[in-house]
């Protein structure tokens, strides 16, 4: 049997040639203020074209996330992942118990009109508000299939997002953002590669933005930030105040936006339900956010935990690559699997009498 392509799905059957009349002036003049358009129909047949050159792999899937093309990645334990092209966005992660461990918050659109919210959007080359648009332009925009495999048992797929006159008009930079997911049995890692293709240094900040559902964030928790210092950005975002984290327990009792700096490899959520471990290589920081009662709707409902290079940018020389990677675990002992990879925590540690 001929190999399948995760294009397969995405690509419409060809319509019967139609005679068409010539168009007339005042149709030209209207079709040139229609560049927007013409962008987005440019940027779906380029989707479509690289995709149809990507094999499928066992345990990954074409799909479509309510309406968006997407890839499903199906672990042989039971476990899922959804990645959406648009926004390169992980926007599903269910154990293999059938339990989702990120959160979609009820105000997400899924047209294209703007960024996903919630899963695990991009924060690219920007993180928060600054010179361009909030966060970057890596979460409103297509990213192209780039590669599928499965290695021992565990389906990944790499998506590709590189400069194009859109992303060149606000940030003039040549570069090249590849993005690998690989669903690992009850493990969720990514990797995120930034390579500098232009010949000129270009600076840049990112972060995966993701989002967790907690059965209530008044009981939710994050362990391994005691001791850092970080900034609260609740306030004023342009002007944070600094401090040291002295709990053991991140809690939340209203809303927070806290940068921790020099951030450890290893933290854990507790989201009500077990624990959803994150460890990370190369994300200098991690932020905790809540919007609280901002989001009346759904505040109660999630807590974003992300790992970030925020605060100092990366320099990146022509030529070169950044890259950073995360492992997440969900489990149902948040103590238990925290101590597991930090077994010489002070909480963590076993004294006999």
């Amino acid at each position: 049997m001929a190999a399948q392509t995760l294009a397969s799905a995405f690509v419409a059957a060809p319509r019967p040639s139609v005679a068409r009349r010539p168009a007339s002036a005042a149709a030209l003049r209207a079709a040139a203020f229609r560049p927007a358009a013409a962008a987005r129909r440019h940027a779906a047949v380029a989707v479509r074209a690289q995709a149809a050159a990507v094999t499928t792999a066992q345990g990954v899937e074409q799909t479509t996330t309510r309406g968006l093309p997407a890839v499903t990645l199906k672990h042989e334990s039971g476990a899922t992942v959804e990645v959406t092209l648009f926004g390169g966005c992980v926007t599903s992660w269910k154990t293999s118990a059938g339990q989702e461990v990120l959160y979609i918050r009820p105000d997400a659109v899924f047209d294209k009109s703007k960024p996903i919210s919630g899963g695990m959007p991009h924060c690219f080359p920007q993180f928060g508000p600054g010179a361009i648009q909030l966060h970057g332009f890596a979460r409103n925009l297509d990213w192209q299939l780039a590669g599928a495999a499965n290695n021992g048992g565990n389906p990944s797929v790499t998506l590709v997002l590189s400069d194009n006159d859109y992303t060149r008009a606000m940030w003039p930079h040549a570069f090249k953002a590849e993005y690998t997911v690989t669903l690992d049995d009850e493990v969720l890692r990514t990797k995120l590669t930034v390579t500098n293709n232009g010949d000129k240094p270009f600076e840049f900040t990112a972060s995966l933005h993701s989002y967790f559902g907690v059965d209530d964030v008044e009981t939710a928790n994050v362990r391994g930030l005691e001791g850092l210092e970080y900034l609260d950005r609740v306030a004023d975002s342009k002007h944070p105040s600094v401090h040291k984290e002295l709990r053991e327990l991140v809690t939340f009792r209203g809303p927070v936006d806290s940068v921790y700096k020099n951030a450890p490899a290893k933290v854990a959520l507790d989201n009500g339900r077990g624990a959803v471990a994150m460890s990370s290589s190369n994300w200098p920081e991690i932020v905790v956010w809540t919007p609280w009662t901002a989001m009346e709707a759904c505040y109660k409902e999630f807590v974003c935990v992300e790992n970030a290079q925020a605060t100092s940018p990366v320099t990146l020389a022509p030529g070169a690559t950044w890259a950073a990677s995360t492992a997440f675990k969900a489990s149902r002992d948040p103590l238990l699997d925290f101590c597991a990879d930090n077994p010489d925590s002070e909480e963590c540690r076993v004294y006999d009498d």
